[in-house]
């Protein structure tokens, strides 16, 4: 594997993105997306995040359009073949979302901090897919690769990078900060996490229309839902906010956990992207006429 590239002192290393990459590996397997509702959701634990989604979408009335939206875009700027077009697009899609939030404090979607909180939540769930459902264990120097990999795919977007931390170490240091101290219920959060504990019978879960479907939906995915969104979760985020984890809770994803790193080892690795890509495709087909349209 290639190592990190060499960097100017105070600056993180970057490595190349590309078929044989750790994100790569990663990012194209479907257990990639098992942690991205618990990234969404300290998503929206970011006041100016929180904020922006509240006031520049229909947050409340369909509040997983938005993941709809993002996901496949975001993967994009790993996968695809103009994956830096697509950085710029996304960057370029945040350029008019700004105002005040509840508390009078200003807020704008590219302040350098409060972008990179959004990568920083999706780098957190490259690293949290590979731990808990994957059965090969990353090295250190994984840890750092894979991290440098990380570092490049945030260049993609065209944004300041003074807020990236040199490496790994710096980077769990700088994540759980912003988790025990900065993170807040707002009320995007609030909403969120009502629906992850109780679920909604008026919300669908697939980017569909169609009352069967989504009942189905319902009842074979909500409940695994709510184990994976809050057995992912930073144990420090559910003792911050009150989110109910017991004992039977963790034997339970636990056990989820394990399905997964040993079911699969039956699955093909081609079906396995395949079916990763052709279901980031299907979404971005149903919201393509909701996505954000660049500020003029």
């Amino acid at each position: 594997m290639p190592a990190p590239a060499a960097r100017p002192a105070g600056s993180a290393a970057t490595a190349p993105i590309g078929p044989g990459s750790l994100l790569w590996r990663y990012a194209s397997d479907l257990r990639s997306l098992m942690p991205g509702a618990a990234a969404g959701l300290m998503q929206l634990m970011h006041p100016g995040i929180g904020a922006g989604v509240a006031e520049h979408s229909a947050f409340f009335d369909a509040p997983f359009d938005r993941i709809y939206r993002s996901v496949p875009q975001i993967w994009a700027t790993i996968l695809a073949p103009d994956a830096g077009t697509r950085g710029l697009g996304i960057r370029d899609l945040h350029r008019g979302i700004a105002g005040r939030d509840e508390h009078d404090r200003r807020y704008h979607a590219l302040e350098p901090e409060t972008f990179w909180w959004a990568h920083a939540t999706f780098t957190w769930e490259i690293f949290k897919a590979a731990e808990l459902f994957h059965p090969e264990r990353l090295t250190a120097d994984d840890h750092e690769l894979l991290y440098a990999e990380t570092v490049t795919w945030y260049g993609r977007y065209g944004v300041s990078m003074r807020p990236v931390p040199v490496d790994y170490a710096a980077f769990q240091s700088k994540f759980w900060r912003i988790c025990a101290k900065e993170l807040e219920l707002t009320p995007a959060a609030a909403r969120a996490l009502d629906i992850a504990k109780h679920g909604s019978d008026t919300i669908s879960l697939v980017p569909a229309r169609g009352a069967v479907l989504d009942r189905a939906s319902k009842l074979v995915a909500e409940k695994p839902m709510r184990l994976v969104t809050f057995g992912c979760m930073p144990s420090i985020v559910r003792e911050r906010f009150d989110i109910p984890w017991s004992a039977t809770d963790q034997v339970r994803f636990a056990a989820i956990a394990l399905a997964n790193r040993q079911g699969y080892r039956m699955m093909p690795t081609r079906l396995n992207h395949w079916t990763l890509r052709s279901t980031l495709r299907y979404i971005g087909s149903q919201t393509r006429e909701h996505r954000y349209r660049p500020a003029a």
